[in-house]
């Protein structure tokens, strides 16, 4: 197993406020998950485990993970860990402990501690690497920065310090090394402008500067290359990756980026993976499957500009890429399975409106870095009420400029859709994006009968639907809604209509009911709903109690009572909750019935009121009254306004 650096393995990615999505969108396969991370510090990759250790700066743990970055583990109570080294056998990883001045080994295995070493008082070890049996380890703060060592070859391992070897560390270095260049520890300098990198030999066990250079700026990461002669340096505000030989510290090549570069890994077959600033939101992830000399795949992984130390981090057989994006405490988890290939934006544009078996055109186009030839076949499927499954157009091609053009005529009316797909080959990743046309349909003839009528309480009435020419659907639905939250819309009947375009139900009406009809359409015939009210009268019935006689007098039965009696006008009425009666009284004088008085009155959960009248009356006067429901007035408005009976009395000696 190959020594996995530190800092190469860094996979941090913190963002700032969020922005618009970048127009370089994360292909099908990639995947993204939360993760209980709020600070990461140092990402590294067990082959062996096929697991990922996550350094949490402020929550002092270690967080394992699967590739997918599921959380299978956690390490806690390592003081504000920061770096993390794993041995050459992934057997043992190393944690940097700054808040502990000392390093912690841990079983990758059982992810139990088996060893630690103390670094000293206030030395706050930040960053490893490993080489020649040695962990190499930056300590320090600023100008009191130095490079010490742990000798695990030794029967009891030993920490030594002060071994920068006369250099004057302005911040702790960032450290790399690699087993394919023994021998060889290099050093960042990334706390002062000038930017020294410093190559060590340290075969002796002592470490010798071996050459040394300023560089310029403050930068933000580095990764040795699979051979560890060349080194690879991620900014600062260069707007390139910048790769050095080791043996010279002269530059070599540059990796063209737009923005500042803030992380870089390199897999083992080469491929260069690096983080950028992305002000300009075109994508934050850059992949060098090809070399310095061809453009980079690109993965816009963090919809926002990326603000600090950020990084990404090979999977150690170089099919995976993974990174950590981080704003406001929330880290998410990112995975690229094909980061080599090419991401390619698909656009399809179909106008917003068309007419039925009227030929329409579609365009579009697909465009990538690594741009694709004329000629490259794109398949394209149509999506409408007869092809809800879709149905192949057959295959278009790409014109120059990665424009195409095809024409079609839709012979289905309503949303039709239009799929452009373009399968992807060695280099690209597959794409399709889609464009939705709206088709005009006819407008059906629809209707209901009986709209406003109004019928007596629990009257049994046949409601006919008619639906006119359609294309193939002859269903229609037929809903009853009574008024009233405590009852729901219904439906009452659904079916083909018959030859005539008709389709009957019958409705039990207790209250005022809005009857639906509604048509879902087919791909000729628009849906179309049609809605009528039908209006229902409540049940009344009225006595008279305390009489001696009836008899029938001016044509109506006359109830008789004693003027020492209280007669009691009892009405019973179909109940809802709060409902009242309106109780009317007329007398007859003069040839004519007068009003006098009328008010109202609660019903009982049984639907009753007795109203007793009480006083003295005057003798032989011709009286009646009546119970009323009043829509609304009432108390409510489930039926509509119905009058009783007049019920006829009179008061004798």
């Amino acid at each position: 197993m190959r020594t996995l650096p530190a800092a190469t393995a860094l996979a941090v990615l913190f963002s700032s406020a969020a922005l618009a999505v970048g127009t370089a969108a994360p292909v099908a396969a990639d995947s993204s998950r939360p993760i209980a991370v709020s600070s990461p510090s140092d990402t590294v990759v067990d082959a062996e485990h096929q697991r990922l250790f996550i350094s949490d700066l402020d929550n002092s743990k270690i967080v394992v993970t699967t590739y997918a970055g599921v959380v299978v583990g956690q390490i806690t109570g390592l003081a504000q860990v920061r770096d993390l080294e794993l041995s050459p056998d992934n057997t043992t990883l190393y944690a940097a402990l700054y808040g502990a001045d000392k390093i912690v080994a841990i079983d990758t295995a059982t992810l139990t501690k088996t060893a630690e070493y103390a670094t000293g008082a206030n030395t706050d070890p930040s960053r490893l690497a490993f080489a020649e049996g040695k962990l190499w380890f930056a300590y320090g703060d600023q100008w009191d920065s130095g490079l010490g060592a742990v000798d695990l070859t030794a029967e009891t391992p030993t920490v030594t310090l002060d071994l920068a070897a006369g250099h004057d560390y302005a911040s702790p270095p960032q450290l790399y090394a690699d087993p394919d260049n023994p021998g060889t520890l290099v050093a960042l300098d990334a706390g002062i402008s000038s930017g020294p990198v410093i190559v060590y030999d340290i075969s002796s066990g002592t470490p010798v500067i071996r050459v040394s250079a300023d560089k310029g700026g403050f930068p933000n990461d580095a990764a040795l290359t699979p051979d560890g002669t060349h080194l690879v340096m991620a900014g600062p505000g260069n707007r390139a990756l910048t790769e050095y030989r080791l043996s010279d510290l002269e530059q070599t090549r540059t990796f063209p980026v737009p923005d500042e570069p803030m992380g870089v890994d390199i897999a083992p077959d080469g491929t260069v993976a690096a983080t950028i600033f992305d002000f300009d939101n075109k994508g934050d992830t850059y992949v060098f499957t090809k070399g310095a000399d061809q453009p980079a795949s690109v993965r816009d992984l963090q919809p926002s500009v990326l603000w600090n130390n950020n990084g990404v981090v090979w999977a150690p057989d170089g099919t995976k890429l993974f990174a950590l994006t981080a704003s406001s405490g929330s880290t998410t988890f990112h995975v690229v399975d094909e980061p080599r290939k090419y991401t390619g934006k698909l656009t399809v544009a179909a106008p917003a409106t068309a007419t039925r078996a009227k030929q329409l055109t579609v365009s579009g186009k697909l465009t990538s870095a690594l741009a694709l030839p004329a000629g490259t076949p794109l398949t394209v499927t149509r999506t409408d009420m007869e092809s809800p499954k879709g149905k192949s157009l057959g295959t278009k091609t790409l014109g120059t400029g990665g424009k195409f053009t095809f024409t079609d005529t839709p012979p289905a009316g309503g949303k039709v859709t239009y799929k452009v797909a373009y399968a992807g080959d060695a280099d690209h990743t597959a794409v399709s994006a889609s464009d939705t046309v709206e088709v005009s349909r006819a407008t059906p003839t629809l209707t209901l009968d009986k709209n406003r009528k109004t019928y007596a309480y629990g009257a049994d009435v046949k409601f006919t639907a008619r639906l006119g020419t359609t294309y193939k659907n002859r269903k229609v639905e037929i809903w009853a809604d009574p008024y009233g939250s405590d009852r729901p819309n219904k439906l009452v009947k659904s079916g083909t209509v018959n030859s005539k375009g008709n389709l009957s139900v019958t409705v039990d009406l207790k209250r005022d009911t809005k009857l639906s009809v509604k048509f879902a359409g087919d791909a000729r015939y628009k849906a179309k709903t049609v809605t009528n009210t039908v209006y229902t009268k409540v049940a009344i019935s009225s006595s008279v109690s305390g009489h001696y006689k009836t008899r029938t007098a001016w044509g109506q039965k006359y109830h008789y009572v004693h003027k020492s009696k209280d007669p009691v006008l009892k009405t019973t009425m179909t109940y809802f909750p709060e409902r009242k009666q309106r109780l009317q009284l007329q007398f007859y004088y003069q040839g004519a019935w007068q009003d006098g008085g009328s008010d109202y009155f609660p019903l009982g959960t049984a639907g009753r009121s007795d109203v007793t009248l009480t006083g003295t009356p005057t003798t032989d006067i011709r009286l009646r009254f009546r119970s009323e429901y009043h829509d609304t007035t009432s108390g409510d408005n489930v039926n509509t306004t119905t009058y009783g009976a007049w019920k006829y009395f009179i008061f004798t000696k």
